[in-house]
């Protein structure tokens, strides 16, 4: 693909896996989306919210492989099923695409071990996990974004993990609040610290669009295209440990996060249209926005 592509406006699509679970799909401990490959009965309706994604605007689907990584599965009982669970989220994304041939897909690649935090493991154990995904991912992407990532350190072993794939990746980096990663280092450290060749872009990945203005200035001081994936939960900040947390609930991140009623599609496109002004030109959305937020999206271009 053309490593410019997002110099210009493009539309992502949003949250999959609250989108899911919004059209019936049955949480399955904290299996979250992954439950939608691991039951085949569910497999159409994941390509059909990638095809209403499409049909809302979006010129990029992500792979449903935000739970796919090899500790959830594991504490779940079916890391056996890595492989087919990843290779089958690829397929059907690959399906969307092969509908809507102009569409492009991103490998998308989580954090691999938990969400908002950052992974304080050991170098290769991390670097090992990343290239394991992206390599059952690769024949069916575009290219690799990584995901709601959470410190530079992970951002650099993914890179490292994807360099023999020779494809180009978009950053999504986490700040829970304020402008800070969780590991307390910045998004400029996210550049800086580390040596990119086939760098898309970079994007706040399921942040509040409040919190996203907090760090536009930063964002737009890289000189490198940048926008978002919004999300309309309360909060990601969980203090008690977001896995602890999960763990309890009926397997609903918004059970605990919270679900913001106010972020209308309306309302979020008035916030897109702002970071448009300041220059951002990632149009997307993550956990609780829909078709309709992306189609208010698409109406900005």
């Amino acid at each position: 693909m053309n490593n410019n592509f997002f110099k210009k406006i493009r539309i992502l699509d949003g949250g999959t896996g609250q989108e899911l679970l919004a059209r019936g799909m049955e949480p399955n401990g904290t299996l979250w989306s992954a439950n939608a490959l691991l039951q085949k009965k569910y497999h159409p309706l994941l390509l059909a919210i990638h095809l209403d994604f499409i049909k809302s605007g979006a010129e990029v689907i992500v792979t449903n492989t935000f739970t796919l990584r090899r500790k959830r599965l594991r504490d779940n009982g079916i890391e056996d099923q890595f492989e087919y669970l990843n290779k089958k989220a690829g397929e059907i994304a690959k399906k969307a695409k092969e509908l809507n041939p102009n569409v492009l897909i991103a490998g998308g690649l989580p954090p691999q071990n938990n969400t908002y935090e950052a992974d304080t493991r050991d170098d290769s154990e991390i670097k090992e996990d990343f290239f394991k995904q992206a390599k059952t991912l690769n024949p069916f992407v575009d290219f690799f974004y990584f995901d709601v990532l959470s410190s530079v350190k992970e951002f650099k072993l993914g890179i490292e993990a994807i360099k023999d794939f020779n494809k180009p990746y978009l950053i999504g980096a986490h700040i829970s609040d304020g402008t800070k990663l969780p590991s307390n280092e910045t998004i400029s450290d996210i550049i800086n610290k580390i040596k990119h060749k086939s760098l898309l872009g970079i994007i706040l990945s399921c942040v509040s669009p409040e919190n996203y203005e907090k760090n536009i200035v930063e964002l737009k001081r890289l000189d490198i295209p940048f926008g978002f994936k919004l999300n309309a939960f309360v909060t990601t900040v969980s203090k008690d440990g977001y896995i602890a947390k999960y763990a309890k609930s009926n397997g609903n991140p918004n059970e605990f996060l919270g679900q913001r009623k106010d972020l209308t599609p309306e309302k979020m496109s008035v916030f897109a249209k702002k970071f448009k002004d300041a220059g951002a030109t990632i149009f997307g959305g993550c956990c609780e926005t829909r078709p309709d937020h992306i189609k208010e999206f698409a109406k900005l271009k």
